[in-house]
Parts: C-alpha cells; structure tokens; sequence
C-alpha cells in the first residue's frame, strides 16, 4: 500500500511538473476578435441595415457645404460656381441689378441655398470676396480673408463649450477655398503664393486657373507644370495632402488628382446643340468649347473632386484637422492664461485672442 501511495505521489509530482513545463497560452485582446464573416453566421443579422438607417437620417437632416471662392475680379468666379451647380447660386446672380464694382477694401459676403436632388438636401453657402487682389498695393489683403476663416471656427468652438449644446451646431466653418489663378502662362505671382502658403494652413485650398481657354494645349500644360513646381518651391499645401491619404486605395486615387492641379477650367452657364445634344460650353469663331469635356477643359475633374468624391472629405478635413488645429490652440492660450476656456470667456473678452499671424 505504501509503494502504491508513492507512486501516485510521483505521478501528480510528474503532473504539476508537466502543466509547470507546457503552460496553456494566453489569450490575448487580439487573439478573442476574430472575424465573424457572413458564411459563419447562423442566419441573417441585418447589421447591414445600419447603412440605410444612416442614410434616411441624412436625407431627413441634409448637410452642409461652405465654398469659399478668391481672386481678381474679371476670372469668372461667379459664373464657374453657378457651373458646379448648375444653378445661379452665386452672390452676383443672386442680387438683383448687380452693378461690377471694384471694391477699394476687401469684404467677405455670402449667400446661402438649399438645393435638392433626388430627396437629398444640401444647404450650399457660397462666400465671395470682393476686392482680393484688385488694388495697386494689394499688401495685407489676404488678411481679411483669414481673420473671417477663424472667426468661424470661433463660432463653432463657442457652440460647442455652452453647457447646453444644440443637437446640431450650425457650420459655418469653411470647408473649401477655391483660389483662381489667371492664365497668364508664366509663373504664380507674389500675392498668389503668400495668399496660399498662409490659407492652406487653415482651410483646404483647391487652385484653379481661370479662363483656361485663353491658352493653347502646350501653354497650358507648361502652366500647370511651373505652378506646381512655384507650390513645391515655397512649400504650399493645397489640397488633398499627401499626410492625409488613409490607405493605398485613397492614395492612388489622390495621386491622379494632384497630377492635374491646378484645374484648368472654363465656365458658363448656356447651352449649345453640338451632334444633336446639348452641352454647356462656350461659343467662339473656332467652335464650341465644351466645359464638360475633358479634352477640352478639366472643370469635369474639379467638379468630380469638390462633389462627387471628395464633398465628405472636404468636411472631415475641415473639422478634423484645421478646425481642431484652432480648438488647441485656444485651449493652450487658456491654460497659459489661467482662465478656463468657456463661452463666457469668449464672448467678454476675457481671453484675448492671438493676432491673425498666430494662426498661420
């Protein structure tokens, strides 16, 4: 019996010892989230509803677009916007006997729509900006222009502070800036590239050349050549950005859009029967230039770019990146100062913003 005992010892001696040597493996975090794919499912789920209830409640509520087009005056900024919309959607086709006038100070103005398509609503905001770049000495002129860029995201900071915020922030915030250059086939001028290399900071710049039916072919593809090197050179960041790209699918997409910046465009808003159909273009001695043919301009791309494939994203950028930029920046300037950051402080003054030179 003893003999018997002593070797049941040894056995669970040899048991302990065998767990000690091969342990069982830890699960990790990684190792319980597997993948469940619909093969493996019992039956059906419907998580895949989850796409039409978001979309329902975005039809329901609409959203919102801010486009903020700048240049001289004579580029056809208005008539390129009504283009993209296909509607008279800017401030001079909205104001009723509106006499061209060249502004002797920069001032920003805004017009907003509701346009509806198939059920789905958008509340457009085109903000214009008379008297940019329209004067002798054109010094500081971009500055307006920025401080109603950050008086935006002010607003929205302000919104989002109050104890009691409203279910949807009205935004206002500038999701777009379009910046037309004139075709002038040489290189970017002095006001073009200190307006850019300051904006692209804090909005999202998409540059266009204006009129581009004033150049041939070859002209113009030397144009577009000499503006990209001019934005590399002094270091510009339009959009969409490189740092920006969240995977290899949106990169190769990206990377066909900035082989074609800046856009060369063309725009009008009549119609003309070319082969029996009717096309928006522009009427010359030479024949019809068809806007939305991409052999003849790239206002196709651009308008692919601000609508069609990159409206959501414009957005994202807006709020993700350069209105959260400001968010902590002001949040810093509050914690330096020792005054807590609230819509209170805000509104009286308590906190004195930094100049416009501090956002850039």
């Amino acid at each position: 019996m003893e003999e018997e005992k002593e070797v049941m010892e040894e056995r669970e001696v040899d048991e302990r010892v065998v767990e000690i040597e091969h342990p069982l493996p830890c699960l990790s975090e990684s190792d319980t989230q597997r993948i469940i794919k619909g093969r493996d499912l019992f039956g059906y789920v419907g998580i895949e509803a989850v796409l039409d209830q978001m979309r329902r409640k975005t039809m329901k509520a609409g959203f919102e677009f801010n486009i903020m087009v700048v240049g001289q005056s004579g580029l056809g900024k208005s008539t390129l916007v009504n283009t993209l919309f296909k509607s008279k959607v800017s401030r001079k086709s909205c104001t009723p006997n509106y006499e061209e006038k060249i502004s002797k100070t920069v001032h920003l103005q805004s017009v907003s729509h509701i346009i509806e398509e198939k059920g789905v609503k958008m509340k457009l905001t085109v903000i214009d900006t008379p008297g940019f770049g329209d004067q002798i000495n054109n010094e500081n002129c971009w500055e307006p222009i920025v401080q109603y860029v950050n008086e935006q995201y002010e607003k929205y900071l302000k919104e989002e502070l109050n104890v009691n915020r409203k279910k949807r922030i009205p935004d206002t915030r500038v999701h777009c800036c379009v910046y037309f250059l004139p075709a002038t086939g040489h290189w970017l001028r002095p006001i073009d590239v200190e307006f850019m290399r300051r904006l692209g900071k804090i909005v999202s710049i998409v540059p266009v050349i204006a009129k581009a039916d004033t150049l041939t072919l070859d002209e113009r593809l030397e144009f577009k050549q000499r503006i990209r090197q001019d934005l590399q050179a002094n270091g510009i960041r339009v959009y969409p950005q490189k740092e920006y790209d969240e995977d290899a699918e949106d990169r190769i997409l990206n990377d066909k859009i900035r082989e074609n910046i800046p856009f060369a465009v063309v725009g009008t808003d009549k119609e003309h029967q070319v082969n029996g159909n009717k096309v928006l273009g522009r009427k010359t001695k030479w024949g019809i230039i068809e806007v939305e043919n991409v052999a003849h301009c790239e206002f196709a791309h651009l308008r692919d770019l601000l609508i069609r494939s990159h409206l959501q994203d414009l957005k994202d950028v807006a709020h993700n990146i350069h209105y959260e930029t400001y968010r902590v920046k002001r949040l810093n300037e509050s914690n330096a100062n020792g005054v807590a950051l609230s819509p209170l402080t805000l509104e009286n003054g308590t906190l004195e913003k930094s100049d416009t030179e501090s956002h850039l």
